[in-house]
């Protein structure tokens, strides 16, 4: 009880924001396209860029976004080709993206500064670079499908600067340089501002939805590979590494689990606004799933320290 309602302490300022997104989206006529192209073409690059820098490099740490990239890019491969009988429109785009990815930004990283000790928390948020790679390659690719050509949607994945940022961070920091001390606060702010926005992002993608948006049978197949696929295969690699490997360890197998227990990705609703891509389903799907896990969350969680 006491994780439930810590839990709910922590996530109540987020249902705030993405309220606050509706509201000036609705009623003051705020852009949602604006704030989405500054997400990915801004924001995004920079506090990857930072973050990368500012990793220590293990192996089994750098087991982690290696894992959780591998398995939702084929995740939403899958999805694209399993499903594409399903839908005829962008909803089979915005799908296979969503299945792919998690919440792991937006909601994880605050999610993990409460459950995790400081060094762990530090791991999770190393492990969402793997998120950011997935949702600016792999899941802008099977995004930008559903408006433009193979061959279209790669030359606007190479215009990501996510990538470029990328790139740069890892060449510095295997170079051995760092970031300055006083620049820190201010990296702090940015990745506060970033998650804001995001969440601010769901309510915008709310605007212009009507009844005919909800899909049950989308809904159903989002919330079967997020809620019971993810976890179940992420428990999978945790019990095959206790029983034979032995790599990993207790402290990176709570920060695996966090991973695959947290809702639909907020950016979802980003890349669907961005490419017009069904944006007020996406929204819908992931704001749901979003109230799920204030529940979801504890139970699963307590269920999980019950074994380990």
């Amino acid at each position: 009880m006491k994780l439930f309602l810590a839990l709910l302490y922590k996530i109540i300022p987020l249902y705030i924001t993405i309220a606050l997104g509706y509201i000036l989206s609705h009623y003051f006529g705020l852009k949602r396209e604006k704030i989405a192209w500054l997400l990915i073409y801004i924001l995004g690059p920079i506090v990857m860029f930072f973050a990368t820098l500012s990793i220590e490099f293990k192996a089994e740490i750098l087991f982690l976004p290696i894992f959780v990239f591998i398995f939702g890019s084929s995740l939403a491969f899958f999805t694209l080709w399993y499903y594409k009988k399903d839908w005829q429109d962008a909803s089979i785009n915005t799908l296979a993206f969503t299945n792919g990815t998690g919440n792991t930004g937006y909601f994880g990283i605050p999610l993990a500064m409460l459950l995790l000790e400081p060094q762990l928390a530090n791991i999770f948020i190393f492990a969402t670079l793997a998120s950011l790679l997935y949702e600016n390659t792999t899941g802008f690719y099977v995004t930008a499908k559903s408006n433009f050509s193979a061959r279209d949607a790669l030359k606007k994945i190479l215009k990501l600067p996510l990538i470029y940022a990328i790139i740069l961070g890892l060449t510095l920091n295997i170079n051995g340089y760092s970031i300055p001390d006083f620049i820190v606060p201010h990296f702090e702010t940015l990745k506060w501002i970033y998650g804001i926005l995001g969440m601010m992002m769901l309510g915008m993608g709310m605007k212009g939805f009507t009844k005919n948006d909800i899909d049950f049978k989308y809904i159903k197949v989002a919330y079967f590979y997020k809620f019971i696929f993810w976890p179940l295969s992420f428990l999978l690699v945790i019990f095959l590494d206790i029983w034979f490997f032995n790599f990993l360890g207790r402290d990176i197998h709570q920060v695996l689990f966090l991973f695959s227990i947290v809702p639909l990705a907020g950016n979802t609703v980003t890349l669907a606004i961005l490419l017009n891509a069904k944006p007020e389903k996406a929204s819908f799907t992931v704001l749901l799933s979003t109230l799920i896990s204030v529940v979801y969350i504890p139970v699963v969680l307590s269920a999980f320290y019950l074994f380990f």
